[in-house]
């Protein structure tokens, strides 16, 4: 028996009603129609959204995404769409990557 998929480890200090892992990361990159969406709204209304950056670029705005799993995403994507988005792109995190410290060896 193969254990099961994990995307991300877990993260420390999960966010949301107790019970509820936020197992499922990724970022969903957007960009909005003619009115700019509210950062500060989405992030209220959905625990999921954990930060975000607004981009000069191909999409607008960038958000980092914690969810319970994918009928969650699904729900943030549609939300997105009736909020003003015109374009969603969600790409799923399969692991976080941390530099390692450098170490110094002495030259001979």
């Amino acid at each position: 028996m193969t254990a099961p998929l994990r995307l991300v480890p877990d993260d420390p200090a999960p966010q949301g009603p107790p019970g509820a892992a936020r197992a499922l990361h990724a970022i969903a990159r957007i960009s909005h129609g003619p009115v700019p969406l509210d950062f500060d709204r989405l992030a209220a209304e959905f625990p999921a959204v954990q930060g975000g950056l607004a981009l000069a670029g191909e999409a607008d705005l960038e958000l980092r995404l914690a969810c319970t799993g994918p009928e969650e995403l699904r729900t943030i994507a549609t939300a997105l769409y009736r909020a003003g988005a015109a374009r969603v792109h969600i790409d799923l995190v399969l692991r976080a990557l941390t530099p390692a410290p450098v170490t110094l060896r002495p030259v001979p």
